[in-house]
């Protein structure tokens, strides 16, 4: 995958299939050629989301002139109430997302040219206050959409109920999803049905499925630290130093496994032959956060043909110093099965684990979108004087 990059350690992941995302995104970046280089070293695409949008521009001055810039556009006659400050907040952050996005696309488009379309993608997500809301997700994907106006770009929605149901509409529309928060296997399952069910239904329209993008993000790292918690919790320390930095990969290998069942199968041939692109599995959260792990624990388990590993500034940084592409032998799966039996032996709720941490997904991303927006209005009415 990607363009023959200068690094090689990307390039040994790009052998074995898999795409190096950035998941990392500011004016700084953009403004001092840092992802420009990165780009070149073999970085394939980029994602965003609140958090880190959050730092970038509420914790910093790197937006003053652009929201200063912004203030005279959005000010109503109204200029001085609360709630038209908490307006203007909402559609500076916006201008400023979509900004952000368009620059990383257009430094991407080379990528996505010479890959033929299969990387050089920025993702932009939707508010995560709409998390449960399907009709304000499409809405508000459609103006991103919209505004982005570029091919390479995908609008990123969370994977509850209510956004598995806005996925299959906007996909049925043409716009590019990177579906986000997933973390079980049997919701991974509904979203790869989801993305088949809206190319079925652009086919039957006659509509090209050909250039339609998506990929899948499900979540590593945030697995591990959720069961290292229960089982302490439960004085289970005997099973705990079994599974110890494993789950998260088990989790992802039996994911994997999904994934190429059903993108191997008669439903999903019928529409290949049509010029359909696989929807991948894209590894999300695969920085280390157990300090006694090793930085690329994540990156080298899951190195995996037709997938994305999009990764913090410090995994990358690790990646470029050198990688060892492991476990190639096979999908892992004797190992990942090993793994559950023994959190299931030791009366884990897995799966309730799992349900907790998209909610607390949501519930973060939710919480550094209302600091952003309170920071930028804090910065407006600063400016107001």
């Amino acid at each position: 995958m990607g363009l023959s990059p200068q690094s090689p350690h990307i390039g040994a992941l790009n052998k074995v299939g898999q795409s190096i995302w950035y998941d990392n995104l500011s004016r700084d970046l953009l403004r001092s050629g840092e992802l420009k280089r990165y780009i070149e070293l073999g970085v394939a695409g980029l994602t965003s989301n609140p958090t880190i949008f959050q730092k970038a521009i509420g914790e910093s001055a790197d937006y003053d002139d652009a929201i200063r810039n912004l203030v005279p556009h959005h000010l109503g006659s109204d200029s001085k109430s609360d709630s038209t400050s908490a307006t203007i907040a909402e559609e500076i952050c916006e201008d400023l997302f979509v900004e952000d996005v368009g620059a990383a696309c257009d430094l991407l488009h080379s990528v996505y040219v010479n890959t033929s379309g299969a990387d050089g993608y920025a993702s932009l997500e939707v508010s995560p206050e709409l998390a449960h809301d399907a009709e304000g997700t499409v809405a508000a994907a459609e103006r991103l959409w919209k505004r982005l106006s570029r091919p390479n770009a995908m609008i990123k929605v969370p994977a509850t109920p209510a956004g598995i149901v806005a996925i299959e509409r906007l996909l049925a529309q043409g716009i590019n999803v990177n579906v986000t928060l997933i973390f079980s296997s049997s919701v991974y399952g509904q979203v790869m049905d989801a993305y088949l069910s809206a190319l079925e239904q652009r086919a039957a329209r006659g509509e090209s499925i050909s250039g339609i993008a998506s990929v899948a993000s499900f979540f590593v790292s945030r697995v591990d630290a959720a069961v290292e918690k229960d089982l302490s919790s439960r004085g289970r320390s005997d099973v705990l130093v079994e599974v110890l930095g494993k789950v998260g990969i088990a989790n992802s290998r039996l994911a994997y496994h999904r994934f190429l069942e059903t993108f191997h199968g008669d439903r999903w041939t019928a529409l290949e032959r049509l010029g359909a692109r696989v929807q991948r599995p894209l590894w999300a959260s695969t920085g280390t956060k157990n300090p006694a792990f090793s930085k690329l624990l994540y990156v080298e388990a899951l190195a995996r043909n037709l997938t994305v590993n999009t990764v913090p500034p410090q995994t990358l940084d690790a990646i470029l110093e050198g990688v060892q592409v492991a476990g190639l032998g096979g999908e892992g799966l004797e190992e990942a099965s090993r793994v559950m039996g023994m959190l299931s032996g030791a009366g884990v709720d897995f799966e309730r684990i799992l349900g907790e941490l998209q909610v607390a997904g949501v519930a973060a991303f939710s919480e550094s979108y209302a600091q952003l927006l309170g920071a930028i209005a804090a910065k407006i009415e600063k400016m107001k004087g």
